[in-house]
């Protein structure tokens, strides 16, 4: 089939690259491994007699499992060769992480599986360096968390009457609707080799995330033999034990003040969902809507999209998350990949646990952390909702339905208008563009957060990447040194303060892939008024800087940042003479969140730049991993390592993108971070790449001039009425303004 279609390719024009068609035959390479690539692969790897393969839902810990399973990428140049000149696309292949617990000496491997559907080979997948994968850096199971639960469930009934007495009758074992249930914080020690974690213990009721009890327990869970773990140290009313008998005896003896926490029935409702209080908006009936009157204007087709000009290949990686490959616009690619890498949050407080909370959310397959999204909240009605599936932690595909949405809205906002007064009460014209946009949109729920992940693309050759942050904060139980931290939200909680940073991979192919990059600044000019010669002109002219090594396009965080940040093919011109380029354009607030090199920092270097532009290399395709979370001191894919002194002038370049913000939590975040305020990203947007604004293409522009009796005359392209959903009335409009 391959071979007819290359064949009918080069019937149909083998110049024409760019084409639609070898798009759209392309776009297969990027897409998620389907269910039943999946099981051929599980089938395949657990025929093979020397890896002693059992499943993940094995209780014990000391076995070989298959973790993970996702689409290893193709190679970008095997990859064009399908997108540009229609040829053959690369097989299929799998990335399988699997964790050897059951031998002398446990390890992390992973392969690169293939061909699909039906595999017949597998090889071992290397890191940058060949950095080994510590068994201790792999993410926690399900299976492990069942026996931390159970090892709380021995430390709880120790602490029964301490935990009882202090709630107000919950419990962690034998309770009904009084119980307690955890949180665990990451990473796991403090340094590489340690699997040690601080568990916070929480009421079990809606929202329990801001319910912590201030009881804090460190669990040392290295061994892989559960009946060896041990309690390191507890926290209790800003005490510090080193058993849980030391606990329990201080507090029945009075040697230590007892806790209780305010017991009424009405307490737990803070945290929930339910109205409460007076409202002056109407309840019977419903607010505004989106409709479609003639339905979509966009068109999938598996995963390929196109809308307005654009086309695209999208994926939701199970281990980072959503990524769009070779996005063009009127069949030139302006990327080949915008991707998700990492998102991070570090925080700081008073208690053991907030002060050790530095979430790196790729350690907790972010990716596949995509439920259900709520027609009408998450995405409008209108949506097309698209199933997804992963395989982590798992025995078998898991299905995520709806997990990702595709829509075209309106942005209530024109995307250019003029009115064009005569000065004398009337017009000479009006003229207008709506502005329409289509959303390619998934969420990460990683527990407490929920990520609203959105890629909006514009009709004039914008795209937009943009991440909003809501769910619940992490909040730890209040004292009175946590203030310092954050803000008391409740009786007995605090809200941390926290930094969120996102990192994406942005890889520019302008024009084709030979690419350069330039920060362009303003400097003042002072000259003699060749007009008045007695007189100064000061003003500002453009100050362009070549940057010509990937150190020099390294941009740290503290640093003055320049005020455009472009990318360019120095061979490629638009009508006027310019370069053909693209800008970056950053909407964000973030800062560093620790010190350079000092220790879990070294994990998320990348976190030290807003942006670093690097040479495109396989060895440097992600910029974090799976295991930063519990191994950040030593992590195997350490970002530094990308910025050389190599040259990047007339290259294919890649893009570092990072953005994030502080949240310092208030009041008002309870019972949820509202995503007003708290979205950041960037956009990429044409400079000069165009002869024009592409949107000219738009029949959906309106111009009224006034005839000869004064009278407004419409122009349009689309229907006169919108239709009934909308309006049954005809566009109108005046325009004549006037003294009353």
């Amino acid at each position: 089939m391959e071979l007819v279609f290359v064949l009918l390719m080069c019937l149909a024009g083998c110049g024409a690259s760019g084409s639609r068609e070898w798009a759209q035959h392309g776009a297969p390479m990027f897409a998620d491994l389907t269910p039943q690539e999946m099981k051929a692969v599980r089938n395949y790897l657990h025929a093979i007699p020397e890896m002693k393969l059992t499943y993940a839902s094995n209780k014990a810990l000391k076995k070989n499992s298959i973790l993970l399973m996702e689409l290893h990428l193709p190679k970008k140049h095997l990859a064009l060769k399908a997108l540009d000149h229609g040829q053959a696309r690369p097989p299929r292949q799998a990335r399988v992480i699997i964790q050897f617990g059951n031998q002398t000496k446990p390890k992390i491997t992973e392969y690169i599986v293939g061909p699909l559907p039906f595999p017949t080979t597998h090889i071992v997948k290397t890191f940058k360096g060949n950095k080994p994968v510590r068994f201790e850096s792999r993410p926690i199971t399900l299976v492990e968390y069942d026996h931390l639960e159970d090892k709380l469930k021995t430390i709880a009934a120790a602490a029964h009457k301490l935990l009882f007495e202090t709630t107000g009758g919950f419990s962690y074992s034998n309770c009904s609707d009084r119980c307690l249930t955890f949180s665990d914080i990451a990473p796991r020690g403090l340094g590489p080799g340690e699997r040690r974690t601080w568990i916070m213990l929480q009421k079990f009721v809606e929202g329990y995330f801001i319910h912590p009890i201030g009881f804090e327990v460190l669990i040392n869970h290295q061994d892989l033999d559960p009946e060896k773990w041990t309690v390191e140290k507890i926290w209790y009313n800003s005490m510090y034990f080193d058993s849980v008998e030391e606990l329990v005896e201080k507090y029945e003896s009075g040697e230590i003040e007892k806790l209780k926490l305010p017991d009424h029935d009405d307490e737990d409702l803070f945290s929930t969902y339910i109205p409460r209080g007076h409202s002056n908006t109407a309840t019977n009936i419903h607010g505004p809507k989106m409709v479609e009157p003639q339905g979509h204007r966009y068109r999938i087709e598996q995963n390929f999209v196109e809308y307005a000009g654009w086309s695209f290949a999208y994926r939701v990686r199970s281990s980072a998350g959503l990524q769009v490959f070779d996005l063009r616009f009127n069949g030139e690619r302006i990327a080949y990949e915008i991707s998700l890498q990492e998102a991070v949050a570090f925080y700081a407080g008073d208690t053991p646990a907030a002060m050790q909370t530095k979430y790196i959310d790729a350690g907790w397959a972010m990716g596949s952390s995509t439920f259900e999204l709520a027609p009408g909240i998450d995405c409008p009605e209108i949506a097309s909702f698209i199933d997804l599936y992963h395989y982590f932690d798992t025995d078998k595909p898991m299905l995520h339905k709806n997990a990702l949405c595709v829509f075209e809205m309106t942005t209530g906002m024109p995307l250019r208008r003029h009115f064009n007064s005569n000065f004398n009460g009337g017009y000479n014209f009006f003229g207008g563009l709506e502005n329409t946009v289509l959303v390619l949109r998934t969420t990460s729920t990683v527990y407490n957060y929920d990520y609203i992940w959105d890629f909006l693309f514009y009709q004039n050759g914008v795209v937009e990447v943009k991440v909003s942050a809501t769910g619940y904060i992490h909040a730890t139980f209040f004292t009175p040194n946590g203030l310092q931290y954050g803000s008391k939200v409740y009786d007995y909680v605090l809200g941390n303060l926290h930094t969120h940073l996102v990192h994406y991979k942005v890889d520019l192919d302008i024009a084709g892939q030979k690419n350069s990059f330039e920060s362009i600044d303003l400097k003042y000019v002072n000259f003699t008024n060749p007009w008045s010669p007695e007189n100064f002109i000061v003003q500002s002219k453009i100050h362009r800087t070549e940057h010509k090594t990937e150190r020099s396009a390294a941009f740290r965080f503290g640093k003055k940042f320049p005020r455009y940040v472009h990318f360019y093919n120095a061979n490629e011109k638009n009508k006027w003479g310019h370069q053909k380029g693209y800008r970056i354009q950053f909407n964000s607030h973030a800062h560093s969140v620790l010190p350079k090199g000092w220790r879990e920092e070294v994990g998320i270097s990348w976190s030290r730049y807003p942006l670093a532009v690097t040479l495109h290399k396989e060895s440097e395709v992600t910029s974090s991993s799976i295991y930063t979370q519990n191994d950040p001191w030593e992590p195997v894919v350490s970002f530094e390592n990308f910025i050389n002194n190599e040259d990047i002038v007339n290259q294919d370049l890649v893009a570092w993108v990072t953005v994030g913000f502080l949240h310092v939590p208030h009041s008002e975040d309870i019972p949820n971070t509202a995503t007003p305020g708290n979205a950041v990203g960037f956009f990429l947007r044409p400079f000069n790449f165009f002869d024009e604004d592409p949107s000219l293409t738009s029949k959906s522009t309106v111009i009224v001039r006034p005839d000869e009796d004064g009278k407004p005359k419409i122009q349009r392209w689309t229907p006169e009425v919108v239709g009934h959903c909308v309006s049954d009335k005809p566009f109108f409009y005046n325009g004549t303004y006037a003294g009353v």
